[in-house]
């Protein structure tokens, strides 16, 4: 029963437009099975708090139970979220999770910039639909309009911040979106029958500040994922690409720099990330610079780390990965992701035909000569990668001005080209985007080919499908079998052939080390 969770669709006395089974629920509760956290929230009546199928508090008599698919739904039924369990740290449901495909682009649009310079209006029109479709839409997939989605990001994202930081009220409701601090006490009082300030006395966080002050000038929060997650295959993936100046990886955690805009300002600074396996989640080190675009930063990270993944379906289709290499499949895998989507396209076509140290010195170069420094604690980290207006405001032919960092011509103008889609806004590159359209646009780029623009829509978009045949590390790790056998493992990975890709690079890396280096990627 609990294994056929998301496919008992029969609708008893939830609300409409909740397609959750009581009984399935129910049983997944009972378990505290990790599997299922975040699938959906458990509001109880003889407490009015709502929980995470993982919540260690004595189970609840069924009776007393109802099931919301998001924790936006339970809230607008008059629930309060639970102070153990937490359920804003839950991992996120996976956008090939649900046929509501516009609903989820709404919802990754909405925790990216929490519509601070857009209405919702023109979200729905970014989406090709009205936005009275898209409220529909949105409550049949979460049971709860746009705005309350919002409303509930906003407070939850509060909530951790109140739990886990030290920063004052009035910087947390600023921090989570709230456009004045009287909107937020009201909402947080309705929400949670407590006043902020005496939230954070009621001594909320069991572990406040566990990690907070590690670096001075920063604040720690954290974001759940769906375990197992093999952490160390992605801190290998990012050490082996990393930036110098601009990302680094040292002691098991992952920092970068960070310039992210917002209206006319650039805010720069810099993220630590590292793994907490005892909690399944990422603990997230951010510079208080940072602060005005952290939901941004946030909702970048979970992109990036791929927290949203559900390891276990993706491991059915994976099986057959085991006929390729005995190290293989490898639990947990992620899909690593981009954090900066030009700097990440950018990188991938100084990649084309050149190994990956040469792809990192290139880049390196164009840090350093048209980046902008920015100060950091860590030595590793002195500057942020170029903007696609900083490359289009050029003088000069971009020839000129790429050429002598070794650059070529034709790549130059790629870039070039690339950087003027994003500004005008042709080219929509990060996983909101229906990646269909935008890798054709890419195609229609001079100098992006079919390897480049795979490449893109498996790190960029977050397209779990992608599968670039002609990349060389895919290609000598398939060596060894008939091609009639490659079709059908390839065939049969589908729709997680991305995560096979990162698989089949991993295997190679730890059969033939020297030649992983040299994996054209």
């Amino acid at each position: 029963m609990v294994a056929n969770l998301l496919e008992n669709l029969p609708k008893s006395a939830q609300p409409a437009g909740l397609p959750l089974d009581h009984a399935a629920c129910y049983e997944a509760m009972r378990a505290h099975d990790a599997r299922f956290d975040g699938r959906f929230f458990c509001g109880v009546s003889s407490t009015h708090i709502y929980c995470r199928p993982i919540c260690r508090v004595k189970l609840p008599k069924s009776e007393n139970c109802t099931f919301f698919p998001s924790a936006a739904a339970a809230e607008a039924a008059g629930y309060r979220p639970c102070l153990r369990c937490r359920p804003e740290i839950a991992p996120g449901l996976s956008p090939t999770d649900a046929p509501a495909r516009l609903a989820r682009k709404a919802a990754r649009e909405i925790e990216e910039d929490s519509l601070a310079d857009r209405s919702l209006a023109e979200l729905a029109g970014s989406l090709g639909i009205s936005d009275r479709h898209l409220r529909r839409l949105f409550f049949d997939t979460y049971g709860v309009s746009p705005v309350q989605y919002l409303q509930t990001r906003r407070l939850l994202l509060a909530k951790a911040l109140l739990t886990d930081t030290e920063l004052p009220v009035t910087e947390v409701a600023m921090t989570a979106g709230f456009g004045s601090i009287r909107r937020f006490n009201d909402l947080f009082r309705s929400r949670y029958r407590l006043t902020p300030a005496n939230f954070r006395k009621a001594g909320a966080a069991e572990e406040k500040g566990a990690l907070n002050g590690a670096e001075p000038d920063a604040v720690t929060l954290f974001l759940g994922y769906r375990p197992p997650f093999a952490w160390d295959i992605l801190l290998s993936f990012f050490a082996s690409r990393a930036i110098p100046g601009v990302e680094v990886v040292r002691d098991g955690c992952y920092r970068r720099t960070v310039a992210i805009a917002k209206g006319e300002t650039v805010y720069r600074g810099w993220i630590s990330v590292s793994d907490v396996p005892r909690r399944n989640a990422v603990a997230v080190i951010v510079a208080a610079t940072l602060l005005p675009v952290l939901p941004q930063v946030l909702a970048r990270l979970r992109q990036l780390l791929d927290l949203d993944c559900n390891p276990e379906v993706v491991a059915r289709s994976l099986a057959t990965l085991a006929r390729v290499s005995s190290s293989l499949p490898v639990a947990g895998i992620r899909l690593p992701g981009a954090f900066d989507p030009f700097e990440s396209v950018v990188r991938a076509v100084l990649g084309q035909q050149v190994t990956v140290k040469a792809a990192r010195t290139l880049a390196t170069r164009i840090v350093g000569t048209f980046g902008n420094p920015v100060a950091t604690p860590f030595p590793e980290l002195t500057g942020t990668f170029p903007s696609p207006e900083a490359i289009t405001s050029l003088e000069g032919t971009i020839e000129d001005r790429f050429g002598p960092l070794g650059i070529i011509g034709s790549r130059a103008r790629s870039i070039l080209a690339l950087a003027r889609g994003m500004v005008s806004g042709d080219l929509v590159l990060k996983p909101a985007a229906d990646p269909g359209a935008e890798m054709k646009k890419l195609l229609g780029i001079p100098g992006f080919g079919a390897w480049t623009v795979q490449y893109v829509a498996m790190r960029v978009l977050g397209w779990p499908d992608a599968f670039p045949a002609a990349d060389y590390g895919v290609k000598k790790a398939l060596s060894a079998l008939p091609p009639a056998e490659v079709s059908e493992l390839v065939q049969g990975w589908s729709p997680w052939r991305s995560y096979a890709t990162v698989s089949l690079w991993h295997a190679l890396a730890l059969a033939e080390p020297a030649g992983a280096k040299e994996m054209k990627k």
